[in-house]
């Protein structure tokens, strides 16, 4: 078992310690892979989830039952990002199935609906391959999660396991009936569980990706060739080969035509490259002639389909066939890893003459930077989240990486925290589940040490992970959490006061979380007085740059720059 999850790469293992998954934690130690033990399972998968987004792989390993179905929301948040990660799941005994054992529930009906695939091991042969071929159904075709459940008597040792079952010494001469019969069975049983044979642990096969056909990348350029307002929008599924998002980069610097970059290819081009737009983009859409979506499908993020005009010509790009065809139809609607069609596309030297439209995008962009900037120096007791989110970016290297979890706080940062490089802004993605933020953080610092790991933390989307902070502490992982701590679920309320009006279950008290940060071995700071911002922001960086997590608890005002947007 740990030599498969070391062949294919696996440096750190995520998990939570129970009976039924020892001997695999073990074993990955043994093996030089690194055992991150968090606080709790959906922790550990969230922290599968964003390794695998980072490196191809990602691992997370919890016992039986309620560890099991601890991991259901990570697993599904894991499923809509298509994240090629593996959920490890001990069981009880094969022998015991169905007969009371402790945590033993069908954890194939629970889970099956939210993987990609699930398989139970039955025999200590069929370890080998079933491991690995989990590893490539994750990966292959649209990459999603796989679930491996991995019975107690098959991980544990042979004579360990017959003792239990007491199976030491053959039943006494003259033993009842039942006793011998029941002997003969579990005798029967232990030896199919441990029959010899099985494959040898192999390295990885390599997963073909899938390139676009000829014909619709000649099609989409001469497309391109007869417009005048093209635009070109590239969302996570873009990024999905983390390695290969330098080619990407030149491909779209090729095009040469405006681009919107979303989710984590948000600082695909780095930050000021004129082609990349940042704002207004439903209006940009709504004007465009011709609109290439590629990894980005019509769901409510574009409001499935209406931010786009209604005499647009769009091209949908995307390895999943089912998002192609969704909510509204495409001119050409291509099957396709995205980042391959763009490359393959630019390959073509296609000229677009779009400067006016150019120019008129990036004045845009300017206008409305400019608008932030202003209403970032207003005053807002206690702090103006706007002026917090721009001191951070003032901070940010070409080796900060940005985990964002919250809603309110995380919406007004999306505006202003800019990523220096692809693959360096963190989302929960499409399923917007709040809690991803420590499991991700972990999971960037270990796979990016020399990186500022920068968690900004909505102080509701806080109370879901905060005791990870002893996690950190634990494994010596300095990550940086900034909590934008307005006492309410601001998100929720923008919407539910105004149509409903009444704040009930939005309101939260200004939580101590720099206390609590201190309680669990952390670093923490209050930010209340404006004028200690940047001197905070500078303090809490060079404290994790010493070896130390830390939180700044950041007290903000409640600002009208997101005022009318809706959480439903």
């Amino acid at each position: 078992m740990a030599e498969v999850l070391h062949r294919h790469g696996v440096r750190s293992l995520f998990g939570l310690a129970g009976g039924h998954i020892a001997p695999i934690f073990v074993e990955a130690k043994r093996r030089g892979i690194r055992v991150i033990d968090t606080r709790q399972e959906q922790t550990a998968a969230f922290a599968a989830d964003a390794t695998a987004r980072l490196t191809g792989v990602g691992v997370a390993v919890v016992t039986a039952g309620p560890g099991v179905t601890n991991t259901l929301t990570a697993i599904t948040n894991a499923r809509m990002a298509r994240s090629p990660m593996l959920l490890i799941g001990g069981a009880t005994a094969t022998v015991l199935r169905g007969r009371g054992s402790l945590q033993d529930i069908d954890q194939m009906a629970v889970i099956r609906p939210h993987v990609k695939h699930a398989e139970q091991v039955r025999r200590v042969a069929d370890v080998v391959a079933v491991m690995e071929r989990a590893f490539r159904i994750a990966r292959e075709g649209v990459q999603g999660p796989v679930f491996v459940e991995l019975p107690l008597d098959v991980l544990y040792e042979e004579s360990l396991v017959r003792e239990t079952m007491g199976l030491s010494s053959p039943p006494p001469t003259g033993a009842p009936l039942r006793r011998r019969l029941e002997h003969w069975y579990l005798s029967r049983h232990a030896n199919r569980v441990f029959a010899e044979g099985g494959a040898v642990p192999r390295d990885p096969v390599t997963v073909l990706r899938m390139h676009p056909s000829a014909r619709a990348v000649q099609r989409t350029a001469a497309l391109l060739a007869r417009a005048e307002r093209p635009v070109l929008v590239i969302g996570s599924q873009g990024c999905e080969s983390a390695a290969e998002s330098g080619a990407l980069a030149d491909a779209v610097r090729a095009l040469d035509i405006p681009v919107f970059l979303a989710g984590m290819a948000r600082g695909l081009l780095g930050v000021g490259d004129a082609l990349q737009i940042r704002h207004q983009r439903k209006d940009a859409l709504r004007e465009a002639d011709l609109v290439l979506l590629c990894g980005v499908p019509m769901d409510f993020r574009l409001d499935y389909g209406r931010h786009i005009g209604a005499r647009t010509t769009i091209v949908s790009v995307n390895r999943d066939e089912r998002e192609l065809h969704k909510n509204r139809r495409s001119a050409l609607a291509v099957c396709a890893d995205a980042d391959l069609f763009v490359r393959e596309l630019a390959g073509v030297g296609v000229r677009v003459p779009c400067a006016p439209w150019a120019a008129r995008l990036a004045e845009r962009d300017a206008a409305r930077d400019a608008a932030i900037a202003a209403d970032a120096t207003v005053p807002l007791a206690p702090v103006n989240p706007l002026a917090l989110c721009r001191g951070i970016d003032d901070l940010l290297t070409d080796r900060s990486t940005i985990v964002a979890d919250g809603g309110d706080f995380i919406g007004t940062a999306s505006y202003v925290v800019r990523p220096r490089g692809p693959m360096r802004w963190l989302d929960p993605g499409v399923f917007g589940t709040l809690g991803v933020g420590a499991g991700f953080a972990m999971a960037a610092k270990l796979v990016r040490p020399d990186d500022d790991v920068w968690l900004m933390w909505g102080d509701g989307a806080a109370g879901y992970g905060i005791v990870e902070l002893d996690t950190f502490v634990r494994h010596g992982l300095p990550v940086i959490c900034v909590v934008g701590n307005d006492g309410a679920w601001t998100q929720i309320a923008r919407g539910q006061v105004p149509m409903l009006g009444d704040d009930v279950g939005t309101k939260l008290g200004r939580t101590a979380f720099h206390e609590t940060a201190e309680s669990l071995g952390a670093r923490g700071l209050l930010l209340d007085d404006p004028a200690r911002l940047e001197a905070t922001l500078h303090m809490a960086r060079d404290v994790a740059r010493g070896g130390r997590p830390v939180l700044i608890n950041a007290a903000i005002g409640t600002s009208e720059f997101r005022k009318g947007s809706l959480s439903m």
